[in-house]
């Protein structure tokens, strides 16, 4: 989690299920659901008590301190750093499942009472590597960091639960006591909220003079508390971004998680220790996990045919080609079959190119035009892109849900605006936009039906900024035959390809780019409902493509407290395009055969990671 909560290439993968009772239903629900830099210098072949995983190129690990803003919120450093460390309240994600996994989480299954006002939360009592037991304290810390500055966390959701209505936090022993200011949604509650939720150690508490305990003993909203907790968040979060820092005993001590850090490399390669300390049930199985970087995806295929690599990673480019007309399961790279066993798995999400309203883009007039979102998603062959580009590993995304999204949850939505260029002109055409040579330019300006739109002047050409994140050949091919459709439709290109974590930065510059595409798109943890609040919804902040409809807004907000509401709001964000639906990766990934206890999947479908199952 994106925007960037959840977007990497291909981490994402391929880079925001809920107590007591209510709990288990929905595990089941969605238990049930068919769920599909630098080079690195060579390395020595897998031992038995070492896995070597390989990162996606350029993508590693930016930052440590797991309370995350919007550039740093990614998988390379939630679901495959900052959590092999520290661990979230609640646990999501095993295998080739993304249900709740009670035994890998740090506390029960919430209780409620008062009217679903009162949630109450016993912690099991874990332990950090500093010898501080994992307490309500130690939960409460994080949260009132949250009520001072809930805009420095990328999940936060202006007006829904946690932290606006929150109305007081009790700390005691193991017991968490959370008091809302109305009646909540068990269900929303566990699977948005409390997910994310990473206790603290005490310790943390503190500025670069010296501790700072008011941040987390004050109380939860109280002034005091909140003028500490600025400065404390301030300091951990620059700190958490210095790289040279990340094996130090500060960050370490507050590890609960079975996985410490042992060596942080210039490159951005990790190596991770089993944690002699760790007090939950399940100990990694090998004494080492190796997280290597890559700037290419061709540097990683080379490691891998050296079989150098305990998990790897093929860009679907690298395997053959098959007819179109192929049925039954996909072959391997001929020169990996020997040593490796292919897995692919579709994740919890879809796939989009995000669209920049901002009005800090001049172009943002052009995209507010419905009918022009229309012309570029009628220019994305989605079928002949998974077909051709992603060799099959991949299926198409047509609205905000899941694919793989039950039944229970909400209707499949069809793709409403298939691949017709001419299709695509004829809608220009009949908005006022007359093609001279090969660039449309408006002729009809106006509000009405058959006219430009507001804000468009007369003779205004149609152009595009594209920026995305390069580092994988089918992400580099995909975009190029985006961006010669959306050509040969009439649109003026640009385009900026820039490193997965520059493209971050790019993107969040609101005059840089038109669409931004990061190689990956949006997977819902720890937002594991698949509600539509920090995609779209403008109520109290903007989204990160500043997308802003009050229809979408209700829609949302009635997805989170009315059952079977979903279908409204996904059948809603496919016609109305606030993104650009892309096909969606499914994760691929090369598991040496000799690797036991990887349970189908490298990653869940929710993204989250859980080596230390593994063993040689």
């Amino acid at each position: 989690m994106n925007i960037f909560t959840k977007r990497g290439t291909p981490n994402r993968l391929p880079v925001a299920s809920r107590l007591a009772a209510r709990v288990l239903v929905a595990a089941v629900v969605l238990a049930g659901a068919s769920l599909t830099a630098l080079v690195s210098s060579p390395i020595a072949r897998a031992s038995s008590s070492e896995i070597q995983f390989a990162q996606a190129p350029g993508a590693s690990p930016t930052a440590i301190f797991p309370y995350n803003d919007c550039l740093h919120t990614s998988t390379n450093n939630v679901q495959l750093f900052q959590q092999l460390m520290y661990r979230p309240l609640y646990w999501f994600g095993k295998g080739a499942s993304p249900a709740l996994q009670p035994a890998l989480s740090l506390a029960l299954a919430p209780r409620t009472s008062h009217g679903d006002r009162v949630f109450t939360i016993s912690l099991k009592g874990w332990r950090f590597s500093n010898g501080q037991v994992v307490n309500a304290a130690s939960a409460k810390f994080f949260l009132n960091i949250y009520k001072a500055d809930p805009y420095s966390n990328c999940s936060y959701n202006p007006g829904f639960a946690i932290p606006d209505q929150l109305s007081s936090v009790k700390a005691v022993g193991t017991t968490l006591t959370l008091t809302f200011s109305s009646p909540q949604n068990p269900i929303s509650v566990l699977d948005n909220y409390l997910s994310q939720i990473t206790p603290l150690p005490l310790d943390w508490s503190r500025v670069a003079s010296g501790p700072a305990p008011t941040c987390a003993l004050g109380a939860y909203g109280a002034k005091v508390t909140d003028a500490s907790c600025l400065l404390v968040r301030s300091y951990l979060a620059t700190l958490g971004t210095q790289t040279s820092t990340f094996t130090n005993s500060f960050w370490q001590s507050g590890v609960d998680g079975p996985w410490t850090l042992r060596a942080f490399s210039s490159n951005g390669s990790a190596t991770f220790g089993a944690n002699p300390r760790y007090s939950g049930p399940d100990r990694p199985r090998v004494a080492t996990l190796r997280e290597v970087a890559y700037s290419s995806a061709s540097s990683e295929l080379t490691d891998l045919q050296s079989h150098a690599l305990s998990v790897g990673y093929v860009d679907p480019s690298a395997i053959p080609s098959r007819a179109s007309n192929t049925k039954g399961p996909r072959t391997n790279l001929p020169s990996l079959n020997s040593y490796y066993s292919v897995a692919s798995l579709a994740p919890w999400g879809f796939n989009d190119a995000i669209l920049n309203f901002s009005s800090a883009n001049p172009n943002a007039v052009l995209l507010k035009q419905l009918y022009v979102r229309q012309a570029l998603q009628m220019g994305i062959n989605q079928p002949t892109l998974i077909h051709s580009v992603y060799n099959d590993f991949a299926v198409p995304s047509t609205s905000p849900l899941p694919l793989s999204t039950p039944a229970a949850l909400a209707a499949s939505v069809a793709n409403l605006y298939p691949f017709d260029l001419n299709g695509a002109q004829a809608l220009l055409k009949t908005h006022g936009w007359t093609l001279s040579g090969a660039t449309w330019t408006c002729q009809r300006p106006g509000v009405n039906a058959d006219e430009c739109g507001s804000g468009i002047a007369a003779n205004r050409p149609l152009t595009l900024n594209v920026v995305w994140a390069s580092g994988s050949p089918t992400t580099d091919t995909m975009m190029r035959a985006e961006v010669a459709a959306w050509t040969q439709i009439g649109f003026q290109v640009t385009t900026i390809i820039d490193t997965p974590n520059n493209a971050m930065t790019d993107c969040h510059d609101a005059a840089i780019g038109d669409l931004c595409y990061l190689g990956g798109g949006w997977n819902y943890a720890p937002f594991m409902f698949p509600s539509g609040e920090q995609l779209f919804s403008s109520q109290g902040v903007a989204n990160f493509g500043s997308y802003s409809d009050p229809a979408m807004n209700a829609l949302i907000t009635r997805s989170l407290v009315a059952p079977g509401t979903l279908s409204a709001y996904a059948k809603y964000a496919a016609s109305q395009l606030p993104v650009l639906y892309e096909p969606d990766a499914t994760s691929l990934y090369e598991i040496a055969k000799s690797l036991r206890g990887v349970d189908g999947a490298v990653l869940s479908p929710v993204g989250t990671f859980t080596p230390e199952f593994w063993s040689n």
